[in-house]
Protein backbone atom coordinates (compact mmCIF):
# COMPACT_ATOMS: atom_id res chain seq x y z
CA UNK A 1 0.00 0.00 0.00
CA UNK A 2 1.50 3.45 -0.88
CA UNK A 3 0.76 6.27 1.78
CA UNK A 4 1.07 9.80 1.08
CA UNK A 5 0.89 12.39 3.74
CA UNK A 6 0.27 15.18 1.17
CA UNK A 7 -2.13 15.66 -1.67
CA UNK A 8 0.79 17.08 -3.74
CA UNK A 9 2.81 13.64 -3.38
CA UNK A 10 0.10 12.04 -5.47
CA UNK A 11 1.68 10.38 -8.32
CA UNK A 12 -0.29 8.40 -11.34
CA UNK A 13 -3.45 6.29 -10.23
CA UNK A 14 -4.84 3.85 -12.68
CA UNK A 15 -8.74 4.33 -12.46
CA UNK A 16 -8.95 5.41 -9.35
CA UNK A 17 -11.96 4.33 -7.14
CA UNK A 18 -12.05 6.29 -3.97
CA UNK A 19 -13.89 6.56 -0.36
CA UNK A 20 -13.28 9.06 1.82
CA UNK A 21 -13.70 9.39 5.88
CA UNK A 22 -12.28 9.83 9.25
CA UNK A 23 -12.17 5.56 10.05
CA UNK A 24 -12.21 6.41 13.23
CA UNK A 25 -11.93 2.72 14.51
CA UNK A 26 -11.88 1.17 11.00
CA UNK A 27 -15.17 -0.91 12.57
CA UNK A 28 -16.92 -3.35 10.46
CA UNK A 29 -19.32 -0.85 8.95
CA UNK A 30 -16.20 1.37 7.35
CA UNK A 31 -14.80 -2.02 6.76
CA UNK A 32 -17.67 -3.07 4.51
CA UNK A 33 -17.53 -0.01 2.55
CA UNK A 34 -13.58 -0.64 2.20
CA UNK A 35 -13.98 -3.96 1.10
CA UNK A 36 -16.55 -3.02 -1.56
CA UNK A 37 -13.75 -0.36 -2.93
CA UNK A 38 -11.01 -2.78 -3.14
CA UNK A 39 -13.52 -5.27 -4.93
CA UNK A 40 -14.45 -2.45 -7.35
CA UNK A 41 -11.53 -1.50 -8.25
CA UNK A 42 -10.67 -4.73 -9.23
CA UNK A 43 -13.35 -5.64 -11.35
CA UNK A 44 -12.91 -2.17 -12.95
CA UNK A 45 -9.18 -3.12 -13.49
CA UNK A 46 -8.16 0.01 -11.34
CA UNK A 47 -6.91 1.16 -7.79
CA UNK A 48 -8.53 1.63 -4.75
CA UNK A 49 -7.55 5.24 -2.89
CA UNK A 50 -8.97 5.51 0.94
CA UNK A 51 -8.70 9.70 1.74
CA UNK A 52 -8.60 10.00 5.69
CA UNK A 53 -8.03 13.35 8.32
CA UNK A 54 -5.38 13.69 10.98
CA UNK A 55 -6.19 14.68 13.74
CA UNK A 56 -9.59 14.00 14.37
CA UNK A 57 -11.83 16.61 12.77
CA UNK A 58 -13.68 17.21 16.02
CA UNK A 59 -10.25 17.58 18.00
CA UNK A 60 -10.10 20.37 15.91
CA UNK A 61 -13.29 22.04 15.42
CA UNK A 62 -14.49 21.24 19.12
CA UNK A 63 -10.83 21.83 21.53
CA UNK A 64 -13.24 21.99 24.70
CA UNK A 65 -14.58 19.05 23.86
CA UNK A 66 -12.07 15.70 25.32
CA UNK A 67 -12.67 13.30 22.58
CA UNK A 68 -10.33 10.00 22.99
CA UNK A 69 -9.57 8.14 19.77
CA UNK A 70 -10.97 4.64 19.29
CA UNK A 71 -7.67 4.06 16.89
CA UNK A 72 -4.19 5.76 16.22
CA UNK A 73 -2.98 6.49 12.90
CA UNK A 74 -0.31 3.28 12.55
CA UNK A 75 -2.89 1.17 13.79
CA UNK A 76 -5.38 2.84 10.77
CA UNK A 77 -2.55 2.03 8.20
CA UNK A 78 -2.07 -1.64 9.24
CA UNK A 79 -5.82 -2.07 9.07
CA UNK A 80 -6.49 -0.45 6.08
CA UNK A 81 -3.58 -2.22 4.47
CA UNK A 82 -5.05 -5.36 5.43
CA UNK A 83 -7.87 -5.00 3.66
CA UNK A 84 -6.07 -4.69 0.64
CA UNK A 85 -6.55 -1.11 -0.25
CA UNK A 86 -3.56 0.25 -3.21
CA UNK A 87 -3.17 3.99 -1.70
CA UNK A 88 -3.91 5.63 0.99
CA UNK A 89 -4.02 9.72 1.59
CA UNK A 90 -3.74 11.28 4.83
CA UNK A 91 -4.76 15.00 4.69
CA UNK A 92 -4.15 17.25 7.83
CA UNK A 93 -7.24 18.41 9.40
CA UNK A 94 -7.40 21.94 10.51
CA UNK A 95 -9.44 25.10 10.98
CA UNK A 96 -8.49 26.71 7.41
CA UNK A 97 -9.41 23.43 5.84
CA UNK A 98 -12.16 23.00 7.40
CA UNK A 99 -13.64 26.29 5.69
CA UNK A 100 -13.54 23.91 2.05
CA UNK A 101 -17.21 24.18 0.90
CA UNK A 102 -17.90 20.31 -0.31
CA UNK A 103 -17.50 21.13 -3.77
CA UNK A 104 -14.45 22.96 -3.15
CA UNK A 105 -13.21 19.81 -1.21
CA UNK A 106 -14.51 17.71 -4.21
CA UNK A 107 -12.88 19.47 -6.87
CA UNK A 108 -9.65 20.22 -5.11
CA UNK A 109 -8.71 17.20 -3.27
CA UNK A 110 -10.32 14.60 -5.04
CA UNK A 111 -11.32 15.24 -8.51
CA UNK A 112 -8.48 17.57 -9.53
CA UNK A 113 -5.54 15.14 -7.91
CA UNK A 114 -7.23 11.85 -8.76
CA UNK A 115 -9.73 12.05 -11.46
CA UNK A 116 -11.59 8.84 -9.84
CA UNK A 117 -13.89 6.70 -12.14
CA UNK A 118 -15.75 6.11 -9.43
CA UNK A 119 -16.10 7.39 -5.19
CA UNK A 120 -17.86 5.13 -3.01
CA UNK A 121 -19.34 5.97 0.25
CA UNK A 122 -21.00 4.90 3.35
CA UNK A 123 -24.60 5.41 3.84
CA UNK A 124 -24.21 8.54 6.41
CA UNK A 125 -20.91 9.97 5.02
CA UNK A 126 -20.95 14.01 4.88
CA UNK A 127 -17.92 15.82 4.06
CA UNK A 128 -17.04 19.83 3.43
CA UNK A 129 -18.06 22.77 5.53
CA UNK A 130 -20.98 22.23 7.50
CA UNK A 131 -20.74 18.62 6.31
CA UNK A 132 -22.83 19.46 3.14
CA UNK A 133 -21.48 16.71 1.27
CA UNK A 134 -23.68 14.01 0.80
CA UNK A 135 -24.69 11.32 -1.22
CA UNK A 136 -27.39 13.82 -3.17
CA UNK A 137 -24.65 16.36 -3.74
CA UNK A 138 -21.65 13.23 -5.24
CA UNK A 139 -25.03 12.49 -7.35
CA UNK A 140 -25.39 15.82 -8.73
CA UNK A 141 -21.28 16.23 -8.70
CA UNK A 142 -20.92 12.82 -10.61
CA UNK A 143 -22.47 14.33 -14.07
CA UNK A 144 -20.54 17.39 -13.95
CA UNK A 145 -16.80 15.84 -13.30
CA UNK A 146 -17.78 12.82 -14.47
CA UNK A 147 -17.45 9.96 -12.36
CA UNK A 148 -19.63 7.22 -11.16
CA UNK A 149 -20.67 7.26 -7.33
CA UNK A 150 -22.33 4.14 -4.99
CA UNK A 151 -23.74 4.49 -1.55
CA UNK A 152 -23.16 1.17 1.07
CA UNK A 153 -26.10 0.76 3.12
CA UNK A 154 -25.77 0.52 6.55
CA UNK A 155 -23.97 -2.64 8.51
CA UNK A 156 -26.11 -3.28 12.10
CA UNK A 157 -25.39 -5.79 14.17
CA UNK A 158 -28.52 -7.41 16.31
CA UNK A 159 -30.00 -4.59 15.11
CA UNK A 160 -27.86 -1.76 16.00
CA UNK A 161 -26.12 0.62 13.72
CA UNK A 162 -22.55 0.37 13.93
CA UNK A 163 -20.91 3.63 14.59
CA UNK A 164 -17.63 4.66 16.74
CA UNK A 165 -20.14 6.51 18.90
CA UNK A 166 -21.53 3.29 20.14
CA UNK A 167 -17.79 1.37 20.22
CA UNK A 168 -17.02 4.28 22.34
CA UNK A 169 -19.55 3.64 25.02
CA UNK A 170 -19.08 0.30 24.72
CA UNK A 171 -15.28 0.60 25.55
CA UNK A 172 -15.52 3.10 28.56
CA UNK A 173 -18.78 0.64 29.76
CA UNK A 174 -15.72 -1.82 29.72
CA UNK A 175 -18.09 -4.22 27.31
CA UNK A 176 -14.83 -5.50 25.18
CA UNK A 177 -17.05 -8.20 24.15
CA UNK A 178 -19.24 -5.77 22.19
CA UNK A 179 -16.37 -3.69 21.23
CA UNK A 180 -15.16 -6.64 19.27
CA UNK A 181 -18.33 -7.30 18.03
CA UNK A 182 -18.19 -3.95 16.41
CA UNK A 183 -14.56 -3.71 15.40
CA UNK A 184 -13.86 -6.97 13.94
CA UNK A 185 -10.79 -7.23 16.10
CA UNK A 186 -9.65 -6.86 19.56
CA UNK A 187 -9.62 -3.57 21.23
CA UNK A 188 -5.70 -2.82 21.95
CA UNK A 189 -3.49 -0.24 24.16
CA UNK A 190 0.13 -0.19 22.99
CA UNK A 191 2.57 1.13 25.83
CA UNK A 192 6.29 1.32 26.97
CA UNK A 193 6.83 -0.78 30.66
CA UNK A 194 7.89 1.49 33.42
CA UNK A 195 8.85 0.48 36.65
CA UNK A 196 6.20 0.50 39.31
CA UNK A 197 6.25 -0.40 43.08
CA UNK A 198 6.51 -4.05 43.00
CA UNK A 199 3.16 -4.84 45.31
CA UNK A 200 2.35 -7.07 42.76
CA UNK A 201 5.51 -9.44 42.61
CA UNK A 202 5.27 -9.64 46.94
CA UNK A 203 1.38 -10.99 46.00
CA UNK A 204 2.81 -13.70 43.67
CA UNK A 205 0.95 -11.57 40.71
CA UNK A 206 4.27 -9.69 39.17
CA UNK A 207 2.93 -6.95 36.53
CA UNK A 208 4.07 -4.98 33.65
CA UNK A 209 2.98 -1.09 34.36
CA UNK A 210 2.61 0.29 30.73
CA UNK A 211 2.40 3.94 29.82
CA UNK A 212 0.59 4.53 26.72
CA UNK A 213 2.03 5.46 23.76
CA UNK A 214 -0.40 7.63 22.62
CA UNK A 215 -2.09 10.11 25.59
CA UNK A 216 -5.58 10.67 23.30
CA UNK A 217 -6.35 7.12 22.99
CA UNK A 218 -9.42 5.97 24.88
CA UNK A 219 -8.84 4.27 28.19
CA UNK A 220 -11.39 0.77 28.78
CA UNK A 221 -13.17 1.26 32.02
CA UNK A 222 -11.46 0.67 35.47
CA UNK A 223 -11.63 -2.84 36.15
CA UNK A 224 -9.85 -6.42 35.76
CA UNK A 225 -9.62 -7.95 31.87
CA UNK A 226 -9.00 -11.26 30.35
CA UNK A 227 -6.69 -10.30 27.70
CA UNK A 228 -3.79 -10.54 25.00
CA UNK A 229 -0.11 -9.42 25.22
CA UNK A 230 2.22 -9.17 22.52
CA UNK A 231 5.68 -8.22 22.94
CA UNK A 232 8.63 -9.28 20.77
CA UNK A 233 6.15 -10.74 18.29
CA UNK A 234 4.97 -12.79 20.34
CA UNK A 235 1.39 -13.32 22.06
CA UNK A 236 1.38 -14.33 25.42
CA UNK A 237 -2.47 -14.57 27.68
CA UNK A 238 -2.57 -12.41 30.68
CA UNK A 239 -5.29 -10.38 33.29
CA UNK A 240 -4.88 -6.76 33.27
CA UNK A 241 -6.07 -4.62 35.97
CA UNK A 242 -7.00 -0.49 35.08
CA UNK A 243 -7.56 1.75 37.67
CA UNK A 244 -6.39 3.82 40.47
CA UNK A 245 -5.47 0.49 42.72
CA UNK A 246 -7.42 2.06 45.73
CA UNK A 247 -6.50 -0.89 48.46
CA UNK A 248 -3.00 0.98 47.73
CA UNK A 249 -4.70 4.49 48.44
CA UNK A 250 -2.49 5.44 45.45
CA UNK A 251 -5.35 7.18 43.47
CA UNK A 252 -2.95 7.20 39.90
CA UNK A 253 -4.41 5.85 36.91
CA UNK A 254 -2.37 2.89 36.18
CA UNK A 255 -2.14 0.32 33.39
CA UNK A 256 -0.66 -2.97 34.55
CA UNK A 257 -0.89 -6.76 33.20
CA UNK A 258 -0.35 -9.89 34.59
CA UNK A 259 1.66 -11.71 31.87
CA UNK A 260 1.15 -15.74 32.78
CA UNK A 261 3.89 -17.78 32.31
CA UNK A 262 6.37 -15.14 31.81
CA UNK A 263 9.79 -14.49 33.19
CA UNK A 264 11.28 -12.06 31.07
CA UNK A 265 12.31 -8.73 32.68
CA UNK A 266 11.10 -6.25 29.90
CA UNK A 267 11.24 -2.41 31.22
CA UNK A 268 11.44 0.10 28.70
CA UNK A 269 10.10 -2.22 26.11
CA UNK A 270 7.19 -1.75 23.84
CA UNK A 271 3.99 -4.17 25.06
CA UNK A 272 0.38 -4.08 22.88
CA UNK A 273 -2.72 -5.25 25.22
CA UNK A 274 -5.41 -6.99 23.48
CA UNK A 275 -8.69 -6.39 25.44
CA UNK A 276 -10.89 -9.72 25.62
CA UNK A 277 -13.23 -9.72 28.35
CA UNK A 278 -14.05 -7.74 31.31
CA UNK A 279 -13.97 -9.67 34.71
CA UNK A 280 -15.03 -7.57 37.38
CA UNK A 281 -14.97 -4.02 38.96
CA UNK A 282 -11.84 -2.46 40.15
CA UNK A 283 -12.79 -2.81 44.06
CA UNK A 284 -11.08 -1.90 47.61
CA UNK A 285 -10.14 -4.50 49.61
CA UNK A 286 -9.14 -4.31 53.50
CA UNK A 287 -5.87 -5.64 53.34
CA UNK A 288 -3.33 -7.19 50.44
CA UNK A 289 -4.23 -10.58 51.39
CA UNK A 290 -7.64 -9.99 50.32
CA UNK A 291 -6.32 -8.31 47.61
CA UNK A 292 -4.16 -11.55 46.45
CA UNK A 293 -7.40 -13.83 47.17
CA UNK A 294 -9.25 -12.39 44.44
CA UNK A 295 -6.40 -11.95 42.22
CA UNK A 296 -6.29 -15.78 42.78
CA UNK A 297 -9.94 -15.81 42.01
CA UNK A 298 -9.73 -13.57 39.41
CA UNK A 299 -6.86 -16.01 37.29
CA UNK A 300 -9.15 -18.36 37.54
CA UNK A 301 -11.93 -16.83 35.81
CA UNK A 302 -9.65 -15.50 33.39
CA UNK A 303 -8.39 -19.03 32.63
CA UNK A 304 -11.69 -20.56 31.52
CA UNK A 305 -12.54 -18.03 29.54
CA UNK A 306 -9.15 -19.34 27.55
CA UNK A 307 -10.60 -22.40 27.98
CA UNK A 308 -7.64 -23.87 30.12
CA UNK A 309 -7.93 -26.26 32.63
CA UNK A 310 -7.88 -25.19 36.10
CA UNK A 311 -6.24 -27.34 39.40
CA UNK A 312 -8.97 -29.38 40.93
CA UNK A 313 -11.41 -28.98 37.97
CA UNK A 314 -11.94 -31.58 34.67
Amino acid sequence: MRIYNHISEIGDIKNPVVTVGTFDGVHIGHQKVINQLVSTAKAMGGESVVITFEPHPRQVLQPGFDLRIIITREEKIRIIEKCGVDNFIIIGFTKEFAQNSSEDFLKNYIVGPLNPTKIIIGYDHHFGKSRQGDFTFLQEMSEKYHFQIEQVAMLDVKQIAVSSTKIRDAIKRGDMKEVTEFLGYNYSLSGTVVRGNQIGRTLGFPTANIKPDHPDKLVPAYGVYAVLVEWNGKIFKGMSNIGIRPTLNLNTLTIEVNIFDFDEVIYDENITIFFLEHIREEKKFRDLDLLRRRLIIDKLKVQKIFGEDVEGET
